[in-house]
């Protein structure tokens, strides 16, 4: 259950209807999913939170689409956001990740955790090799 509640009929605001439409086209559905829903109950948080996920998911940058998705789904697994963890998994099987491939996202999602806690819990000192700034 939300902590807010969705607006009723979120694209009776225009600037709701603005987002969702670019949404819808952007995205080449009709489908506008719960999380987009939810935000229209504040349009300019609705309409910010759209604006860098568009640029950064939906725009050609340096990253390969499927690589972006594989990477939110590590950071949302990392985050424990399962509604993320599921919906940019589906991004990510639509964009040509394979069972192997999510496999292997999943193992190296366990293995960074792994070491990052022993690395955390030993309170390792950094290698002035990996220290960008002492350079």
């Amino acid at each position: 259950m939300t902590t807010v509640r969705q607006p009723p009929d979120p694209e009776s605001d225009p600037r709701v209807k603005a987002v969702f439409d670019d949404i819808r086209a952007t995205r080449r559905t009709d489908f506008v999913n719960n999380l987009w829903r939810t935000l229209a109950f504040d349009p300019p948080l609705l309409e910010s939170t759209w604006s860098e996920v568009k640029a950064l998911m939906a725009t050609p940058t340096q990253l390969d689409p499927l690589v972006k998705e594989m990477l939110y789904v590590a950071v949302s697994i990392a985050n424990g956001c399962g509604y993320c963890v599921h919906s940019h998994t589906a991004a990510a099987k639509a964009k040509g990740m394979t069972d192997a491939q999510h496999a292997e996202l999943l193992a190296i999602v366990s293995l960074a955790g792994r070491t990052n806690h022993l690395a955390t819990g030993l309170q390792v000192p950094l290698d002035p090799a990996f220290d960008a700034g002492a350079r």
